[in-house]
């Protein structure tokens, strides 16, 4: 069965399918980093997931912000209300300094929580920032 990360539907050239990968190096490319810390988050794979990010990693989002990588990665492994959802990425924007993702969180069943942008800041193969807009 198809995966729900990806949604189904003709790009115009903005968007980007970049590989799945482990995306830790000083080359990565930002759109594989991007897709790889949904699929870390979506996988319960949080050793993974901080593999990704920089130890100065910090998230912005309109309720709270985490800063430092293990605390992020402490919320996402033991203090989600709900850890049985999906990322489904509808759109990936590379061109900048870091990389854009628009899509939405989906539960077990599929239903959309509500849809997300991402913008991620890209350095040295890390993740070091992210600002996260939300509408439910």
């Amino acid at each position: 069965m198809p995966s729900r990360r990806d949604a189904d539907g003709p790009g115009d050239g903005a968007d980007v399918d970049a590989a799945d990968g482990d995306s830790s190096d000083g080359d990565a490319d930002p759109a594989a980093l991007a897709r790889a810390y949904y699929d870390a988050i979506d996988a319960g794979e949080y050793d993974r997931l901080a593999s990704l990010l920089h130890p100065a990693f910090v998230q912005r989002r309109s309720d709270r912000t985490f800063e430092g990588r293990d605390r992020f990665v402490a919320f996402m492994r033991d203090e989600r209300p709900n850890t049985d959802t999906t990322h489904a990425v509808d759109r990936v924007y590379p061109s900048g300094p870091g990389v854009a993702v628009r899509g939405r969180l989906l539960d077990a069943d599929g239903a959309e929580l509500f849809a997300f942008v991402d913008v991620f800041d890209v350095e040295n193969g890390r993740l070091t920032a992210l600002e996260t807009y939300g509408s439910e």
